[in-house]
């Protein structure tokens, strides 16, 4: 008998209606067919009003990936004067954003967050954002290129990190697409990598037994390297209940 593939949720995009449409729910092609590539079922998930229907919803998955946003949480919700530069996202998304992740984190789901995804998990476990980080982080880099959409960075990895058994050691490019970012790192979450400027690119679960990687770049977009596959890779590895690399011996520095 053939085995079941993880099945892996998927929260998308939401548009309230207007004058000359209805409200819409929409999906990047990207995050599920990354998760096909990996050898998981994307399982679509709309932006449910009832916590007893996320519950179940939640209850048939194995894992979740927190998907990005073109636009930003609501500053007004962090305490934050609106920056003129920020678009904040629709109010059921976000919302629903916050109470999926909530549940997702009480449940110890395997958790990729990506984009946007990485900022509201971090805010929601009680961390806080920059709101724009061309002015409020020193020497910032280029985090996001109104007009050149290939946009790419520098990250530098720590050792001993989820994301240092995924992509190796050194130094690697990601793309880069965002204004706002993790200021202060909510505390069961540990630094996995940062930009040369000192922003956080990545962060993970405390704990290794619980795979939760929040990414700031886009490993699903046009735009990612083949080593991003790894992310999802090891993610679907998580969701079908392998040992992570992590806690296998011998570790890398026995190795």
């Amino acid at each position: 008998m053939q085995k079941s593939k993880p099945v892996i949720a998927i929260n998308g995009d939401f548009r309230p209606s207007k004058k000359d449409g209805c409200a819409l729910s929409w999906f990047n092609t990207g995050y599920y067919d990354s998760i096909t590539a990996a050898g998981g079922l994307p399982f679509l998930l709309s932006p449910l009003s009832s916590d007893a229907d996320l519950k179940q919803a939640l209850q048939m998955c194995d894992g979740l990936v927190l998907a990005g946003c073109t636009q930003d949480l609501d500053p007004v919700k962090m305490g934050m004067q609106p920056h003129p530069h920020t678009r904040p996202m629709p109010i059921r998304r976000e919302e629903f954003d916050r109470r999926l992740c909530k549940m997702a984190v009480e449940m110890k789901m395997p958790i990729v967050a990506i984009g946007a995804g990485m900022q509201t998990l971090n805010v929601v476990c009680g961390g806080t954002l920059y709101q724009h980080v061309t002015e409020e982080v020193p020497k910032a880099l280029h985090h996001r290129d109104p007009v050149e959409k290939h946009n790419r960075h520098i990250i530098e990895i720590v050792e001993g990190t989820r994301c240092w058994d995924i992509y190796g050691p050194g130094e690697i490019r990601v793309n880069s697409e965002h204004h706002m970012a993790v200021q202060h790192l909510a505390p069961q979450f540990k630094v996995s990598a940062k930009a040369t400027d000192g922003v956080i690119e990545c962060f993970e679960s405390s704990d290794p037994r619980w795979f939760c990687l929040g990414v700031q770049w886009h490993p699903e977009g046009e735009t990612s390297s083949a080593l991003d596959m790894q992310i999802f890779q090891e993610f679907m590895a998580a969701c079908a209940g392998e040992q992570p690399a992590i806690l296998q011996m011998p570790t890398r520095a026995a190795a």
